[in-house]
Formats: structure tokens, C-alpha cells, sequence
């Protein structure tokens, strides 16, 4: 199955798509509600030294305990001034504000510097990639089709970003901050490729992630704005190696403008997975944000809806 992309829409889109990475990553960022603390360079075996902010809300206390949250290109969420677009997530304010409320759960947010370049190699789910056939892993990659050219080694990176969240950064923010450590507390989310590898993340990792909120989902998993051989398997995926029903909550959003204009037949056929794996209102929520476009100011506007599916202790 193959969507095409009008000529306008297709040049804003791939400008952000490709661009998602570029962010003035030295500016010290401020936030309005609680407290951030950097981390410049946290060290790994797994992927390059990455940057990483934890936010904690406003009365933190070690006297209690807190959910956590992973978030994904962790140099969009906080402060405008410091991002490529001028752009931000509000993630501060909108978890201060539902926290404030009672309308979450208590919870910090672990923000996640993405790789730079390395950043759709690292996002990109590593099993569904490697179902493909070389021919189509070019022309996913958008690398040329002849034979001389050749994807580079170790191309996509995917399974050792996870390795990193779950065998290093978790057990650093564990040790560290007052937080509970079990599956039912722990949530990982991102927007755009960013909300793929949060699906990857719980279908790898069921037994440390309790929920994931895959926002604006990149199903084409490319820079190929069309229904494409890696959307086939990253749409079985999900139908074989997310959890079924039970103990999980996943969360997709989608809206019609730029980028996501090409998401809703991709998230329809992502919807009728979720009814066959036994998901109901309970434990999973799409979300289509009509006239919502492909950037921060369309995340940020809708960023209470994820927050309190997964942080809701009644759900």
C-alpha cells in the first residue's frame, strides 16, 4: 500500500524529520516548574556519552516515592530557547501543573539527549530492520539501490539505546533519586520516531516498562513519505511482540497536518492490532488531534492526555 504527499507538505516534513536533531545542546536550559539537574555526559558501553536532564517536581521529597518517566529527544522538552525551532514540549509545565492538581500520580521525567546524527540509527526498531531484505533496507535508509552501495556496519543501533535505558540509565536514576523501581511505575514516550522506539522499548523490555506513549508515530519508519516495506514490519511488530493485554498501557496519538497527515491509515491499522491483542479503554488510548501538525506546539498542546493515561492510578 502506497500514500502520497503533496509537494508543500512533503518539503516541510522532511525538513522536520530530518532536522528533529538539531538543537543548540550547550545553552543551559530553564524550566518553569520544578527543578532540572544535567547530567553533561552520561557514560555507556552500549551507545555514545549522552546527555540526560532529570526533572523533578516542585516539593520533591525523599521522604516518598515517585514513577518515572524516560522521554526521548530530551533537548525538545524543556526550554524553548535552546531548541532548533523554538519549539518545546512544556513537559514541565504540564507535569508540574497535573501533579499539582492530583490529577497524576507523582512522577520525575529522565529526558534523553538523542544521538545527533546517530539519531534515527538509534531509534529505528532494530528486529523489524532486520526482517527486511537488503533491497528494501536501502530504500528505507534512502540509500541507493546498486550493488556497490553498500549500508554502512551496524547501520541501525536501536537494541543498544535500549540496552543503555535499561541497563544503565534505569539503574543509575534507581540508585539515585526516590523512585519506584517496578514495572508499574516505570514509562518510557516519544513523538515521531521517538514514539517507535518507545513501542520497541515494551515489546523488548515488558518486564521493565508498565506503559509507553508513542506520539505522532513515524510508521513509515523512513524518510520515504509513503506506506513503506518497514511500516508492514513494524505493524507485525506489534501484532507479535508488544505485549497483549494484561498488565501494559500504550498510548498513540495522530493528527492531519504536515507529517502527520500521512499517520491515520498507518494508526487505523495499528488500532485493529490493539482490538485483536485484547486491548480495550482500560489499558490503551488513540487519540487523533485534528488539525495538529508534526512539531513540539502540536505535542505540547495535547501532552496532558499521555501523562495522565499513564500516570492514572485508577486506570
Amino acid at each position: 500500500m502506497q500514500l502520497k504527499i503533496s509537494m508543500p507538505i512533503f518539503l516541510v516534513s522532511l525538513c522536520l524529520f530530518l532536522n528533529a536533531f538539531a538543537t543548540l545542546a550547550e545553552t543551559q536550559m530553564t524550566v518553569s516548574s520544578g527543578k532540572l539537574v544535567t547530567i553533561k555526559a552520561f557514560p555507556s558501553n552500549f551507545i555514545n556519552e549522552r546527555q540526560v536532564m532529570i526533572w523533578l517536581p516542585d516539593g520533591y521529597s525523599k521522604s516518598k516515592k515517585y514513577s518515572v518517566l524516560y522521554m526521548h529527544d530530551g533537548q525538545m522538552l524543556f526550554d524553548a530557547s535552546t531548541t532548533w525551532n523554538q519549539q518545546e514540549w512544556g513537559v514541565d509545565e504540564t507535569a508540574g501543573q497535573l501533579q499539582k492538581m492530583q490529577q497524576t500520580k507523582p512522577f520525575i521525567v529522565v529526558g534523553v539527549f538523542n544521538g545527533d546524527s546517530l539519531r534515527y540509527s538509534e531509534y529505528l526498531p532494530q528486529k523489524p530492520w532486520e526482517a527486511l531484505s537488503e533491497e528494501q533496507q536501502r530504500q528505507v535508509a534512502g540509500f541507493a539501490t546498486t550493488p556497490e552501495k553498500l549500508l554502512p556496519a551496524n547501520f541501525i543501533r536501536s537494541d543498544n539505546y535500549l540496552k543503555f535505558l535499561v541497563k544503565e540509565l534505569k539503574p543509575y536514576i534507581d540508585e539515585h533519586y526516590a523512585v519506584h523501581t517496578d514495572r508499574a511505575n516505570t514509562f518510557v514516550a516519544g513523538s515521531s520516531m521517538g514514539g517507535l522506539i518507545s513501542m520497541y522499548a515494551i515489546g523488548e523490555y515488558p518486564e521493565i516498562f508498565g506503559g509507553a506513549a508513542c506520539i505522532s508515530t513515524h510508521w513509515p519508519g523512513s524518510s520515504v513519505l509513503e506506506w513503506t516495506s518497514m511500516t508492514d514490519q513494524l505493524l507485525y511488530y506489534l501484532k507479535t511482540s508488544v505485549p497483549a493485554s494484561g498488565d501494559h498501557r500504550i498510548y498513540f496519538d495522530y493528527g492531519d497536518q504536515t507529517l502527520d497527515a500521512l499517520y491515520p491509515p498507518m494508526q487505523n491499522a495499528a488500532d485493529q492490532i490493539m482490538h485483536e491483542k485484547g486491548y480495550n479503554q482500560s489499558n490503551w488510548l488513540t487519540v487523533f488531534a485534528k488539525g495538529a501538525a508534526h512539531d513540539e506546539a502540536s505535542w505540547r498542546a495535547r501532552l496532558h492526555r499521555p501523562l495522565r493515561f499513564l500516570m492514572n492510578e485508577k486506570k
